[in-house]
């Protein structure tokens, strides 16, 4: 296969770097044309930390199996990541900042200052992908969770996320 080399621009906004709780769809245009969503979130599971959308953007393009989730997700479809025309990243946050790491603090008493944000920020996160699925969107992953959101900050981040998907302020 022979390569050409071509010139790219990528803009990202000075915010995108700041970490915290933040969700995020990604819009991908394939060879083809067509387009694809993925949601997610930051804010890890598994440790105290919330990264910033920049990072999760190259974790998700990137190689590492436990990081690469819309990589993995585009490969199911049979999509090569390489091959797509565009990436869009769509993020809205923080809307929680990430917990201080104060010198001395114990993994147990960050964690328990961590989950329940993380938890209210993955309750948005699986709203969201639900609505962009329920609007008509085409979405490459389910976001599966049983934690609760207030509902007035629903209203907002599915309003934010309305102006880039404009088939969402239409749904119910």
């Amino acid at each position: 296969m022979t390569i050409m080399p071509a010139t790219h621009c990528l803009t990202l906004p000075g915010p995108m770097l700041r970490r915290g709780f933040w969700l995020y769809v990604w819009r991908v245009e394939d060879a083809h044309g067509n387009e694809w969503l993925y949601v997610g979130r930051t804010g890890d599971n598994s440790s105290p930390h919330a990264s910033a959308p920049y990072t999760r953007m190259g974790q998700h393009l990137g190689t590492s199996k436990n990081q690469n989730a819309l990589r993995a997700r585009l490969k199911d479809q049979g999509i090569e990541a390489e091959e797509c025309r565009a990436f869009h990243l769509v993020a809205h946050g923080p809307l929680h900042a990430e917990i201080e790491h104060a010198d001395g603090a114990d993994r147990a008493t960050l964690m328990a200052a961590h989950i329940p944000l993380r938890d209210e920020v993955g309750a948005y996160e699986r709203d969201l992908e639900v609505a962009l699925r329920q609007a008509g969107y085409r979405l490459l992953n389910r976001v599966n969770c049983k934690w609760a959101g207030d509902p007035g900050r629903w209203a907002e981040i599915k309003q934010a996320f309305a102006v880039h998907f404009p088939k969402l302020a239409e749904a119910t």
